[in-house]
């Protein structure tokens, strides 16, 4: 991220959050671990990061929590990411602990997204929420009614699973 946006982005991380995020933090996480390690390549670090300042009058909860993972993930270059770690238009299986239901779905910008396909925008709490965590990881995310889920990542791909899936 420039230097001029690192700074934008964390005025709007400050003028956003009075407490919120800090307490989101807080609570999020595996069993063992409350703030499960994140990554992403730098290209989504740099991409997102500007979605999300752009959203943050539109959107300021998820814009606040989209800023918060990206800000504590650990970057690195587009070659070196993991294949199993959730990026832009990954496709990753995952379950709601709340219910037991598992889906399909692929993480994509907002225009893109189309929930009857299993397109979930990187602007919804999910999207934010399951952003740069690798299979057999949970976190604490609220939703967009304000309650919190676990979400545990159960497989991770970069090209479409067979199968229905979504």
């Amino acid at each position: 991220m420039t230097a001029q946006r690192t700074m934008e982005a964390r005025d709007i991380m400050d003028k956003l959050d009075t407490t919120g995020m800090r307490n989101a933090n807080a609570k999020r996480g595996t069993v063992a671990d409350n703030h499960p390690p994140l990554t992403l390549s730098v290209g989504d670090e740099e991409r997102l990061s500007g979605l999300a300042v752009a959203a943050a009058r539109r959107s300021p909860e998820v814009a606040r929590l989209l800023l918060g993972e990206i800000d504590r993930a650990r970057l690195v270059p587009v070659d070196e990411l993991p294949a199993d770690v959730v990026a832009m238009h990954s496709h990753i299986e995952y379950r709601d602990e709340a219910n037991g239901a598992v889906r399909w779905v692929e993480l994509v910008y907002p225009h893109e997204a189309d929930i009857a396909q299993g397109l979930v925008s990187v602007l919804t709490p999910v999207g934010a929420g399951l952003l740069g965590l690798t299979a057999g990881q949970a976190i604490l995310w609220p939703t967009q009614d304000g309650r919190e889920r676990r979400l545990t990542v159960l497989r991770v791909s970069r090209q479409r699973p067979f199968g229905d899936g979504a």
